[in-house]
């Protein structure tokens, strides 16, 4: 038969080499050494990586790219980012966030991210948000899938008209519910929060991300009553904790308790190292905390665990350039997670475990699948973290929809190579 488009001898993420990609109607219907036959298109990957796309589980797109607006934040802290969001959300405009959301979209795209959960504010009574993003949703999606979290940043019960505005995003369209318990006026009040909230989307069948225990406190323990819920409600596998900051301050007994119910309730769990380690141990002096929750003990107890980028240029992080191997590269180091097989995981953190946490169908490079992935100029999936090479394409629906040429510098070296390529660099036969 012929192929809409072909990629011959690439290196998979699992190891495989020497494979060929075909592809057709959309998807991927060979995935095997040799394949011979034609196609309108053809890509020699040259034994580099072809990758399924980069998944981003947790951004906040209606403030992306806003730094500065309308004002810094000079502390960098957690706190004055969210009173700076409360400055800007009255002034900005849907247009305004439709046109920042829409270039941060086409940079994400470049970058080889597919898909993309965002958490949108609904304390904000005209709910600009939720309209400009539910707009940004239907104009990308022949290109990138975009969840949205209808997000109560200033409390369920803390903000006066959270709940009905909440409610109004969902009917709108919004996809999943999302919370903030530690950001309530008491811990009782944040525990009754994540049973308002889980209980709502039990009813309606979706969804549950909340902000969680986002803090230094080791007395943060709002997601031991997510995972209550979680398993009260028969919300097993739908239901995330994001953060988690706190576990990294709670003591070694206690956290004996939390990870195994966190396990029995099939909680997944999405860290935002860039921000963690941004945000947290403010208060500290020396030693400084890193604030990234315990990313090796929950794989170890068989959690998903799926690494998000969180911010990129807005009020509480001025750096970011939508590139997921950043937000792997900082996990990895923050969460020591130094061997082979470490270091692969974290790859996978940003790929397939951050997939499976947004229930993305069709997502792989297998059979069946959506014709979707990414050729990177590395050669496996340790090297493109070391590395965070070039893209150099990105395919969605079997079609090419970005291309980033290699990146080799010139030398003018006297007896020295002319040219330095990055991959020249890689091990030729890592063990795992």
């Amino acid at each position: 038969m012929d192929f809409d488009l072909i990629v011959k001898n690439a290196t998979l993420p699992d190891g495989r080499t020497g494979m060929d990609i075909a592809c057709a109607g959309g998807l991927i219907v060979a995935v095997e050494q040799g394949i011979v036959a034609e196609a309108k298109e053809v890509i020699d990957a040259a034994g580099q990586l072809v990758s399924p796309p980069f998944v981003d589980p947790h951004f906040h797109m209606d403030a992306t790219l806003s730094l500065g607006n309308p004002r810094m934040n000079v502390s960098g802290t957690l706190l004055e980012g969210i009173a700076l969001w409360s400055e800007l959300k009255p002034i900005q405009t849907v247009e305004q966030i439709i046109e920042r959301a829409l270039r941060y979209c086409d940079l994400a795209v470049s970058m080889g991210i597919g898909a993309i959960r965002s958490h949108v504010d609904i304390c904000d009574d005209e709910l600009k948000g939720v309209e400009a993003l539910l707009d940004v949703r239907a104009k990308v999606a022949p290109y990138l899938d975009l969840q949205l979290v209808a997000f109560p940043q200033d409390g369920i019960f803390r903000d006066p008209t959270a709940k009905e505005n909440l409610t109004r995003a969902l009917d709108m369209g919004v996809d999943v519910v999302g919370g903030i318990p530690h950001f309530e006026r008491t811990m009782q009040s944040g525990a009754a929060s994540v049973t308002y909230l889980c209980e709502l989307a039990a009813k309606r069948g979706l969804r549950v991300d909340m902000h969680c225990d986002e803090s230094d406190d080791p007395l943060s323990r709002h997601v031991e009553t997510l995972a209550y819920e979680t398993t009260r409600l028969g919300l097993q596998g739908r239901v995330a904790g994001s953060h988690l900051t706190s576990m990294h301050s709670m003591d070694n007994y206690y956290v004996s308790k939390l990870i195994p119910l966190m396990a029995e309730a099939e909680l997944r769990v999405i860290p935002n190292p860039l921000i963690n380690i941004m945000l947290q141990g403010r208060h500290d002096s020396y030693p400084k905390r890193r604030g990234q929750t315990r990313v090796p003990e929950l794989r170890a107890a068989g959690i998903t665990v799926g690494f998000g980028s969180d911010c990129v240029m807005d009020p509480w992080y001025s750096l970011g350039k939508a590139d997921m191997l950043d937000v792997a590269h900082m996990g990895l180091h923050v969460g020591q997670l130094s061997s082979r097989a470490d270091m692969a995981w974290c790859y996978q953190a940003v790929t397939g475990n951050s997939a499976q946490i947004m229930g993305l169908n069709g997502y792989g490079l297998e059979k069946g699948c959506k014709a979707n992935m990414v050729l990177l100029q590395a050669s496996d999936t340790i090297e493109a973290i070391r590395l965070r090479p070039n893209r150099l394409a990105v395919i969605r629906g079997g079609r090419v929809i970005s291309r980033t040429p290699p990146s080799i510098a010139n030398l003018y070296l006297e007896g020295r190579p002319a040219q330095v390529n990055p991959v020249d660099f890689s091990p030729k036969s890592p063990s795992i």
